[in-house]
Parts: structure tokens; C-alpha cells; sequence
């Protein structure tokens, strides 16, 4: 097995999943090393990105692992319902591992299944696979990706949902996403349903929560789901997959660094705090990776990058606290339900984390949305 690499990306998400690919993209010769404790590349998940979110001709290396393209996508509040034409992309993790591990089948590269970092540093990784064998791997650049086990769990909100993806005895008719039904019942914070339509007869049906804590009774989640499903007129012919998240949502903490390891992904800050939504974000730090020399990869490119996200990061950490500290849970939805109603571009800046000044003045000024809490915004505690 190879010792010697010139990246070693520690953990095998959707982070270090796209830098490999960039990699191979930019760099066809440079030897790679993908460390996973699992089975497999990417987990359990489903991933979607705006197509405004990346440059069309700097990441077709993205291309391989899209599986579904929509032209647009719906949103459905109580008193709005929005049809916005931003196309829409779908990344499975079957899809991620396979695309993945093809790329590292190549003489220098390397995938390590079953195996555990159990030393990270700037040069060197220490890894222990499944027979206790231990192994120290040296490379030019080490990437820590190893997900959001490693993010504070204090000073935040919650993500968490239960998905599951049904095959139907008839087709659903749908002919793009909807990205928000929040005329669900509001409970346990602001929840909607996020409705993936990956076939004609297979959709992927998603029960969400912005909660104030993590704990998901998965049971109840499934209950919800198949009493939306019944409410929609389908009926199941068999669930194919489920999967289950618990995320934080924080509203304050550090911004990403620029040193070496580079801590990556979610565990480092390289996300959005605001919706956990990642894939724009990895794919833009995936690029500027593959598209740096190793030597050089720790300097002004990636600081600015740095800086620039970090930017971003803490005008959404002001959001989040806006929304869980100053509006009571059962009228969250009313705050998405007016952000829906601003232009397209802001609405596509915002999901890539790229406002710009005016963005985030229509983001926060105008008439606020009903039940903004006096008590909230004082900091005192909003039931």
C-alpha cells in the first residue's frame, strides 16, 4: 500500500469526495489518498445544488455525479406559493462513491475503507484499519474532513429531518421539485416537506425541522411522511432508501482557517449556517484546491477564500439568531414566507453564500414578518 502521497483527505463526505474529483480534473497525475471509517464514499445522503451556484465551465468535473436536473423548483408557504425557474441539480451518494472510487482507481491513488485516522497533522496521518493494523501515510497536503462530529454543539439550532425514498404504484406527475411545503402543521419549530422528483414513479419525500433541540423521534417522522404521501394521493409501493440528519445550525463560533491541516467540510466551518445546505461551498473550496500546487496551496488564495466565507458565515450566524431568539417556533415559517418573496438573484446568492451588501439590506430591512418577539430581540426567552 502507498506511503507516500501528495494529498491525504481524511474522511470520505461529500467534501473530500469533491476535492478528489477536482483533483483528477486539475491534476490527473497527483497521487491521492481517501481515508473512510465506513463502507463506502459519501454515506447515506442526497445532496442538491442551484445551478447559479457554480460557474458552468470551471466545474463540469462536477458533472459525472449528477443524476437528476430540474428547470426550476416550487416553494408553498400559508399565504405564498412561489414557482422560481433557478435550475435545480441532484447528487446521490451512490452516485459520489461510485464517480469517487472510479477516480481513484489509478496507479498513485488510493482508497482505505474500514480505516481510521487516529493522527491528523500538517504532513502525516496515522491511520488503523479493521484488523488493528496501524499505518503513518505522509503527503504534501492533509485535508480533515471528517464531518460535523467535530463542530461545537453549543450555540445553535437544529437541522434534522427523516427523508425517505418511495417507489409509487402510479406516477406522481410532478415535473420539478418543491423545495418547501410549509403548509404542513407547524411543529417542533419550523418544519416543511421537501419533495426530490427522481423518477416518474420515485420521489424522495422529506420530513424537516428547524428545531431548538436535536432530539428526532424517527418513528413519528416516518408517520408524517406516509400521512403526506396519503395526502398527496399516492400510494407506496415500497420505500427504497431512508435517511436521517441531525445538523447544527449556529449561530455563532469561528470562522473556517487557512492552516495546515486544512480542516474542511462541515468540521471546519465550510458550510452554511443557516440551512446546512455545503455543496456550493465544498465545490468551490474543492476548486480552488485542484487548481493550486501543493507548495503553495497554504498562502493568499486560500486565505482570501478563507476571509471571504468567513464573511458570509458571520452575517448568516446573525440570521440564525434572528431566527431562533426572536420569533417564537410556531411562527419561524412566517420568516422564510417573506425571504420568498425577494428577487430571484438574492434568493440564489443567498443559497450560495455570496450576498452582497444590497442582498443583505433586503435580506433585513422592510416591513418584518408577523410575530416578531420585542422580548426576542431584547434577549429574553421567546416561548
Amino acid at each position: 500500500m502507498l506511503r507516500e502521497l501528495d494529498y491525504a483527505l481524511v474522511g470520505g463526505g461529500l467534501q473530500n469526495g469533491l476535492i478528489a474529483l477536482a483533483l483528477r480534473a486539475h491534476q490527473p497525475s497527483a497521487r491521492v489518498g481517501v481515508i473512510e471509517r465506513g463502507a463506502a464514499i459519501g454515506g447515506n445522503h442526497t445532496w442538491c445544488f442551484h445551478a447559479g451556484d457554480l460557474d458552468p465551465e470551471r466545474a463540469r468535473w462536477i458533472d459525472p455525479v449528477v443524476v437528476t436536473r430540474w428547470p426550476g423548483y416550487d416553494v408553498a408557504f400559508p399565504a405564498h406559493s412561489r414557482r422560481l425557474d433557478s435550475h435545480y441539480a441532484c447528487v446521490t451518494s451512490t452516485r459520489l462513491a461510485e464517480v469517487v472510487t472510479a477516480s481513484l482507481a489509478v496507479p498513485g491513488s488510493e482508497l482505505r475503507l474500514h480505516t481510521t485516522a487516529v493522527e491528523v497533522g500538517a504532513d502525516r496521518v496515522v491511520v488503523r484499519d479493521a484488523s488493528g493494523t496501524t499505518e503513518e501515510l505522509r503527503a504534501k497536503v492533509v485535508i480533515d474532513a471528517r464531518g460535523p462530529d467535530a463542530s461545537p454543539r453549543s450555540a445553535c439550532g437544529w437541522q434534522k429531518f427523516v427523508g425517505q425514498e418511495v417507489i409509487l404504484d402510479t406516477p406522481h406527475g410532478l415535473d420539478r421539485p418543491m423545495l418547501m411545503d410549509a403548509t404542513v402543521p407547524q411543529l417542533d419549530g419550523f418544519r416543511f416537506v421537501y419533495v426530490l422528483p427522481l423518477g416518474p414513479d420515485r420521489v424522495l419525500v422529506e420530513d424537516t425541522y428547524f428545531s431548538d433541540r436535536p432530539y428526532l423521534d424517527v418513528g413519528v417522522l416516518r408517520e408524517r411522511i406516509a400521512a403526506y404521501i396519503a395526502a398527496r394521493g399516492w400510494s407506496v409501493a415500497r420505500v427504497e432508501r431512508e435517511e436521517v440528519g441531525v445538523l447544527p445550525l449556529p449561530w455563532s463560533g469561528d470562522a473556517p482557517t487557512s492552516v495546515s491541516p486544512l480542516v474542511a467540510g462541515y468540521g471546519g466551518g465550510w458550510f452554511h449556517p443557516v440551512t446546512g445546505y455545503s455543496f456550493p461551498i465544498a465545490s468551490r473550496l474543492a476548486e480552488l484546491i485542484a487548481t493550486t500546487e501543493p507548495d503553495r496551496l497554504f498562502g493568499a488564495r486560500l486565505d482570501g477564500q478563507a476571509r471571504a466565507h468567513g464573511r458570509q458565515v458571520r452575517f448568516a450566524h446573525r440570521l440564525n439568531r434572528m431566527l431562533f431568539h426572536w420569533f417564537a417556533s410556531a411562527d419561524r415559517y412566517r420568516v422564510l414566507e417573506r425571504f420568498y418573496r425577494l428577487s430571484e438573484g438574492t434568493i440564489r446568492r443567498f443559497y450560495a453564500l455570496e450576498l452582497t451588501a444590497m442582498d443583505r439590506a433586503r435580506i433585513l430591512f422592510g416591513r418584518p414578518p408577523r410575530g416578531l418577539s420585542v422580548r426576542g430581540m431584547l434577549g429574553m426567552e421567546v416561548a
